[in-house]
């Protein structure tokens, strides 16, 4: 038992991608817990810097090979690892999005593999769309809930399969590893591309500003019917640490784990609660189909400077906080993304979240860093 608790206080996390959604969860989760020591590793640092002397924040462009040796091959006390960031310059299902994330992947592999004896686990985050194509949504509003088994989609160059095969040669059953896959993450962040709920924050603070009706744009199978899991970032990361050190589950190799909130929703029972959090009349008919974020919100760069200026808040441009082409996509999507939690209930994971609470809080964690008011 007195080993069993020593090797617990020599816990040492190297999270990849820490001023992410999830990753910053998993930072402030570990960083509570006196016996981990945290590396956070991404290319620029957070607005608003951890403090705390269990952690230490890493600089790097983990596509540049020399660079990532240089910064990772001294962490030499590493026994877990989370890979919760991935490369967003090139289109999903792309062959240059594929090539740029496993070469980020091999890069930090090739530095803390043969400098980390002590390395147990591995938890990767991909997401939902690893059971369906986007190239080809074949029955993409047929109700289909997708367990972990299910096999891989058509996308040749879904880039998730290449990381998973990557560890799978890499770790080469030396070292435990898992696979989480979240739906829509919602969590406060403003370095991440496909970031909803920067863009739902910015939407309903532009329309109480202006006195815009806060109206629902996309298809009405999307604002009508269940399309898609909402993923708590807390919730996820809690998952990604349950896996990690679960004497059952951190020694597997690849084990697959959906990593969803539980209760289904519609957007059109979200909506009226939304345009209250906002302090917002709710209009008459809040689904409007032609309506286009993308279109509406071109000309807001200047309203959003402004509400900025007026509020006090941390100076941000409205494209740090809003990807508009993203909320068209996400309520317009050809495809229902939903899943199972069988397995996770099953063995022992049971955090589950409203899906309309964590949205909520999370707009209370923005006011909260004062991204919006």
């Amino acid at each position: 038992m007195a080993a069993d608790k020593s090797q617990r206080k020599r816990s040492a996390a190297v999270i990849f991608g820490v001023t992410g959604l999830v990753g910053k969860e998993l930072a402030k989760r570990l960083i509570s817990k006196s016996k981990w020591r945290v590396y956070g590793v991404a290319r620029r640092p957070e607005i608003m810097p951890i403090q705390s002397c269990n952690y230490r924040f890493i600089s790097c462009d983990l596509l540049n090979p020399f660079e990532t040796q240089q910064k990772l091959s001294n962490l030499r006390d590493v026994t877990h690892v989370f890979w919760v960031t991935w490369a967003s310059q090139f289109p999903l299902d792309s062959s240059e999005c594929r090539d740029q994330n496993k070469a980020m992947m091999r890069n930090a592999l090739d530095a803390i593999l043969p400098n980390s004896p002590s390395l147990r686990h591995f938890s990767l985050q991909t997401g939902m769309k690893h059971y369906v194509s986007l190239e080809n949504p074949l029955d993409g509003h047929r109700v289909c809930y997708y367990n972990e088994d299910c096999p891989r989609a058509s996308a040749r160059y879904n880039f998730y399969y290449h990381l998973e095969d990557l560890l799978k040669e890499k770790l080469a059953g030396k070292v435990g590893w898992s696979v989480h896959r979240p739906g829509l993450l919602i969590g406060s962040s403003r370095r991440t591309m496909y970031n909803f709920m920067g863009c739902l924050a910015v939407y309903g603070s532009i329309c109480k500003h202006l006195e815009l009706p806060f109206v629902f744009g996309g298809t009405r199978e999307c604002w009508e019917e269940v399309c898609i899991d909402g993923s708590d970032a807390g919730l996820v990361a809690e998952q990604h640490i349950w896996a990690a050190t679960s004497e059952s589950i951190s020694f597997t190799n690849g084990q697959a784990f959906n990593s969803i909130n539980g209760p289904s929703f519609t957007w059109k029972e979200i909506w009226p609660a939304l345009a209250k959090k906002f302090g917002l009349q709710v209009p008459e008919e809040m689904f409007l189909q032609d309506h286009w974020y993308s279109k509406v919100m071109a000309d807001k760069k200047e309203v959003w400077r402004a509400i900025v200026e007026k509020e006090g808040l941390i100076q941000t441009n409205m494209a740090d906080l809003a990807n508009w082409d993203f909320l068209d996509i996400l309520f317009r999507c050809p495809v229902k993304l939903l899943g199972t939690r069988d397995k996770v209930d099953r063995l022992g994971f049971t955090m589950q979240c409203k899906t309309l609470d964590s949205i909520l809080n999370c707009l209370d964690c923005m006011r909260h860093e004062k991204l919006i008011p």
